[in-house]
C-alpha cells in the first residue's frame, strides 16, 4: 500500500482523516508560514491562493524528506473584509477577534495539496461562509472562558466542533472544510491515485 504522511500536527486534521479510515502517518513541516506568505506577495495575493501557497510549501518541505511518500499539506485562511487573518496571539486579541466578526460574514479557506518527490500531484481549495450573531461583549467573555486556550489554536477564534458552534446564525460550506482539510475531495483523489482502496 501506498505510504500516506500528512504534513500537519492538527490534532483537528489527523482526526478527520482517521476516522475516514486512511492509514497515514504524520510529520511536522518545517516552515515559517509568514516567511512564506512574505515571499508570495502578502497581501496582494488572494485568501484562496495563500491558503494553497501554505498548505503547498508543507506539502513540499515534507515530500523533500519522505520522496516515495504521497504527502498531504493543508491550510486554512480566515478572509474578513479583504484581509487575510492569522490565529490570535492571546486571550485578549481572541476576544477582539469575535468582536470584530460579531453580527458579520467570514470566509475559511481551506486548501489541501498532495505532493510526491518534488512534484505536486494535486492542489483544492474549498471555501466555507460563516455569519455570526451579535455577540454581546459580555458573552464574549464567558465563552472564551468556557472555551479555553484551544480557541488559539483556530484562525477565527473559535472551533465549530466544541462551543464555538453557539456563535453562529447560519454557516455555508461543509464541516470538513471549517475544520480545515477538504475531505471529500481529498478522498476521491487518494482513490484516484490508489493510495487507498476505492
Amino acid at each position: 500500500m501506498t505510504r500516506i504522511i500528512l504534513a500537519s500536527t492538527s490534532p483537528f486534521r489527523k482526526m478527520l482523516l482517521k476516522n475516514a479510515g486512511v492509514h497515514f502517518e504524520t510529520e511536522s513541516a518545517d516552515i515559517d508560514e509568514r516567511a512564506v506568505e512574505e515571499a508570495a506577495g502578502g497581501s496582494g495575493v488572494s485568501p484562496e491562493d495563500m491558503a494553497t501557497i501554505l498548505a503547498e510549501a508543507k506539502a513540499n518541505d515534507v515530500a523533500a524528506r519522505y520522496p516515495e511518500a504521497l504527502v498531504i499539506g493543508a491550510d486554512q485562511t480566515l478572509s474578513f473584509r479583504e484581509e487575510i487573518l492569522h490565529k490570535p496571539a492571546d486571550m485578549d486579541e481572541a476576544r477582539r477577534r469575535l468582536l470584530a466578526l460579531s453580527g458579520k460574514s467570514h470566509e475559511l479557506n481551506s486548501a489541501v495539496v498532495i505532493a510526491r518527490g518534488d512534484e505536486v500531484l494535486w492542489r483544492h481549495v474549498s471555501i466555507a461562509r460563516l455569519t455570526m450573531r451579535e455577540l454581546s461583549p459580555e458573552f464574549v467573555g464567558r465563552h472564551l472562558a468556557e472555551a479555553g486556550h484551544e480557541v488559539l489554536k483556530s484562525v477565527g477564534a473559535y472551533q465549530l466542533e466544541g462551543v464555538g458552534v453557539q456563535l453562529f446564525d447560519k454557516i455555508e460550506g461543509d464541516y470538513f472544510t471549517i475544520v480545515g482539510l477538504p475531505l471529500l475531495p481529498l478522498l476521491a483523489k487518494l482513490r484516484e491515485l490508489d493510495a487507498i482502496h476505492g
